[in-house]
């Protein structure tokens, strides 16, 4: 049996993640994490024979989150289950330690073919973004990460190197405070960075400064 620590901030993608393990005799579903610090926790205080991790979650997330898990439980595999399909993003994470890459639009079945695999020492990459990483297409230094952002992205990015914080960021673009922390998380996420400081760093060395 294959005991599963899923890490998603989104209740509905853990409920449905569930329902679909439910349906599978050997795969279970051991634990539950919302944020960074709950899935150290779990695995400080539990045993599991594979994580599944979302990369955009409230605090510790992606990239620094893989390296910390690894700290705790360096044998532990890794499955990342992402939104971005961006091989630059993939290959951060694989780089970070983690076993697996496999986008949430991918199908059931791929999915539980991807967890054994990894949870047995394997290795699993989404086919499309393996072959991104292997021509090294969006990986050139000619496409620099921030090349990667959508537009409202860059535009919370050039607003947060003014100085600007969430909400005063959402009172400018009329949106949610919500809304433009999900924003601020997936381009820290995309661009590789886990503070402010870094994103100013990135910013001077690309002249996008706000």
């Amino acid at each position: 049996m294959i005991k599963l620590l899923i890490a998603d901030d989104h209740a509905i993608v853990r409920s449905g993640l569930k329902q679909l393990f439910a349906l599978a005799p050997d795969v279970a579903v051991c634990g539950e994490a919302v944020n960074g610090s709950e899935v150290l926790e779990q695995l400080r205080l539990n045993d599991f024979d594979l994580l599944l991790l979302d990369l955009n979650m409230p605090g510790i997330s992606g990239a620094d989150l893989i390296a910390r898990a690894k700290t705790h439980r360096p044998d532990l595999p890794i499955l990342v289950l992402s939104m971005h399909n961006e091989a630059q993003v993939a290959a951060r994470m694989l780089k970070a330690g983690a076993n697996g890459y496999l986008t949430k639009d991918c199908e059931p079945d791929v999915l539980l073919s991807a967890i054994r695999k990894v949870a047995a020492h394997g290795c699993y990459i989404d086919p499309s973004i393996a072959e991104k990483i292997v021509f090294g297409t969006n990986l050139s230094s000619e496409n620099p990460a921030h090349t990667l952002l959508s537009e409202r992205e860059l535009e919370v990015f050039r607003l947060l190197t003014t100085g600007m914080g969430v909400n005063a960021i959402a009172t400018q673009l009329v949106i949610s405070n919500k809304t433009v922390s999900t924003h601020k998380a997936r381009l820290m996420e995309k661009l590789g960075l886990t503070n402010m400081a870094d994103l100013m760093r990135y910013a001077m060395q690309h002249d996008l400064l706000g």
